[in-house]
């Protein structure tokens, strides 16, 4: 399924065009701050502050009056500018008029607002809490303690400890009422272990294939038609920061690996300790013996 005809990306971000309803940046600027990569944040701080010395530097060159800054020149205005909204103050151009002197007690009040401002942005950005959390580039289905089970892998990637790590998986698939009218349905799926009282290592989270399970009562060509996808939501207590985290993933119906198994990952170490390998976290293999392959409906 391309990634235009999923309702949801991996990361469970909607992929939906919004018709009539706009957003921007500058409608949430908090907001946007706060999920921007750290990249886009910093060059948006330093655009803007560029941005004001360039025009504070046009400023000066309009109204003069500023000692031993050159005519025309917009580099002198534009590093007394930032001389001025960052108060370094070398002395060498200074404001001899009174305009120039007004300009600069603006600039001043801008600098120290700004650097307040950026200093809380800074700091709500870098405090705030993210989770770390890995999920397997697919789901398997295959049997499990005498039943069939939907299966896939979630670890905490970071050191710390998620304490009563929960989670949540429901299958959207778009159907039909019995009116007729189109419905995206959203079916939770009953899970085997849903919470983890200490989420530091891999964690292998079990769907049983009941009778009532979706992908029971629907055939592979059903989901498929009904473009389903499987929304795994994980929410915990960062022991470290001491609030809640959150992390969610979306497969779609070609990221079912029927049939398959996860390669275990974990093991004796040389030493003796049990290591964890990270690195076959996605890796499957195919179920060989006829006696246990899931049915093919």
């Amino acid at each position: 399924m391309s990634k235009e005809s999923r309702f949801l990306s991996r990361e469970g971000r909607s992929n939906l065009v919004l018709i009539g309803v706009q957003r921007h940046f500058y409608t949430d600027v908090y907001h946007s701050w706060l999920r921007s990569p750290w990249r886009v944040g910093i060059a948006a701080l330093t655009a803007l502050y560029l941005g004001l010395n360039c025009l504070f530097a046009a400023a000066y060159l309009a109204v003069g009056g500023v000692a031993n800054l050159r005519p025309g020149s917009f580099a002198d205005a534009f590093f007394f500018s930032v001389q001025t909204i960052a108060t370094i103050g070398y002395g060498h151009m200074v404001p001899v008029s009174v305009a120039a002197n007004v300009l600069v007690t603006i600039e001043s009040l801008v600098g120290l607002l700004g650097v307040a401002m950026a200093t809380g942005l800074m700091l709500a950005k870098f405090a705030r809490p993210t989770a770390r959390v890995l999920w397997s580039n697919v789901t398997v289905v295959a049997p499990y303690e005498g039943t069939n089970a939907l299966m896939f892998r979630v670890a905490n990637q970071r050191g710390n400890q998620v304490v009563e790590a929960q989670v949540r998986v429901t299958m959207l698939i778009s159907e039909t009422t019995a009116e007729g009218s189109p419905i995206r349905r959203n079916i939770d799926l009953h899970l085997l272990r849903s919470v983890s009282t200490v989420f530091a290592l891999s964690w292998t989270v079990v769907h049983p294939l009941t009778r009532d399970s979706p992908l029971v009562t629907h055939t592979r060509e059903q989901l498929r038609k009904g473009r389903a996808e499987i929304v795994a939501s994980l929410v915990g207590l960062d022991d470290a920061f001491n609030q809640t985290i959150h992390s969610r993933h979306v497969w779609d119906m070609d990221e079912i690996r029927w049939n398959a198994r996860f390669v275990d990952i974990m093991g004796p170490l040389p030493d003796g300790r049990q290591g964890v390998d990270y690195t076959r976290f996605h890796d499957v293999f195919p179920i060989e013996n006829p006696a246990e392959r899931v049915g093919t409906a």
